[in-house]
C-alpha cells in the first residue's frame, strides 16, 4: 500500500497530508514579510500549511484596511471574516425582512402599496361620486350629507390622517431596506475589491518567480552550451592533432 505523502509545516511545526500544505516559494511576498516578524527562521524551501497561511492572509487584510481607513468597523470585519472562511456575504435583504414583519408592519405595506394605486384612485372617486348623487337626487328630501357635504368632508379628512401616517411607516421601512442593500453592496463590493487586490498580487508573484525561473535555465541552458562547444572544440583539436600524425 503506497504510503500518503505528508509534510512539516514551519509555522505550527505540525505534520500534514501534502494537499494541505503549500510550498513556502510560492507564498507572496507580503504575507512572508509578515511571516518574518513572527517566525524569523522562516525558509522558502519549507511548507506552511493552508490554515496557517488563511491566518496570515486574514492578519494582513486586517493591517491593510486598518491602514487605509484606521479602525476596523463590524462591516469591515464581517468582510474578512467572509475571505477567510470564504463565506458568501450577498444576500436577499426583502426575504430578510419578511420574516420580521410584525402584523401591523404588514397591513402598512399593504395600505401603502393599494394606496398609491390606480385602484384605489378609481375606488376613491367612485364612492365620492356615488356619495354625491345620493345625497343630491336620490335622498333629495331627506339626505343624510345634503351640500357642502359636510360629513364627507370629515370622512376624507380621518381617512387622510389615518393614511398618511400609515404610509409613512411604510416609507421608513422601505428606507431601512435601502440602507441594508447599500450596507450589503458595500460589504460584496469590499470583498471583490479586496480578493481582485489579493488576486493581482498572486499574479506579480507567479510572474516574477517564473521570470526567475525561466532565467534559471536560461543560464543552465547557456552553460551546457558552451560546455558542449568547449567538448566540440576538444574533440576538434584532438581530430587535428590525429591526422597531422598520420601526415608525418
Amino acid at each position: 500500500m503506497e504510503r500518503k505523502k505528508t509534510g512539516i509545516c514551519q509555522i505550527d511545526h505540525k505534520e500534514w497530508p501534502i494537499e494541505s500544505l503549500m510550498p513556502a516559494s510560492s507564498v507572496r511576498d507580503n504575507l512572508v514579510n509578515l511571516i518574518r516578524l513572527e517566525h524569523p527562521d522562516w525558509d522558502e524551501n519549507g511548507y506552511i500549511s493552508l490554515q496557517e497561511l488563511a491566518n496570515y492572509r486574514d492578519k494582513y487584510v486586517r493591517s491593510m484596511l486598518s491602514d487605509e481607513k484606521g479602525e476596523l468597523s463590524f462591516i469591515d470585519i464581517e468582510v474578512v471574516n467572509s475571505l477567510k472562511t470564504d463565506g458568501v456575504l450577498s444576500r436577499n435583504i426583502n426575504e430578510e425582512i419578511i420574516e420580521y414583519l410584525s402584523f401591523g408592519q404588514r397591513i402598512a405595506d399593504k395600505v401603502a402599496e393599494f394606496g398609491g394605486s390606480w385602484k384605489f384612485i378609481i375606488i376613491f372617486f367612485s364612492i365620492i361620486l356615488v356619495w354625491m348623487l345620493l345625497n343630491i337626487i336620490y335622498l333629495a328630501n331627506r339626505a343624510f350629507d345634503p351640500y357642502p357635504f359636510i360629513l364627507l368632508n370629515l370622512v376624507l379628512s380621518c381617512i387622510a390622517a389615518v393614511q398618511a401616517p400609515v404610509i409613512m411607516m411604510s416609507q421608513n421601512r422601505q428606507e431601512t431596506k435601502d440602507r441594508l442593500r447599500a450596507l450589503n453592496d458595500y460589504q460584496v463590493n469590499l470583498k471583490a475589491e479586496l480578493e481582485i487586490r489579493q488576486l493581482h498580487e498572486k499574479m506579480d508573484h507567479l510572474l516574477i518567480k517564473q521570470g526567475q525561473r525561466m532565467l534559471e535555465i536560461q543560464e543552465i541552458q547557456l552553460d551546457l552550451m558552451e560546455q558542449i562547444l568547449n567538448l566540440s572544440q576538444r574533440m576538434n583539436n584532438h581530430l587535428d592533432e590525429s591526422q597531422d600524425k598520420g601526415k608525418k
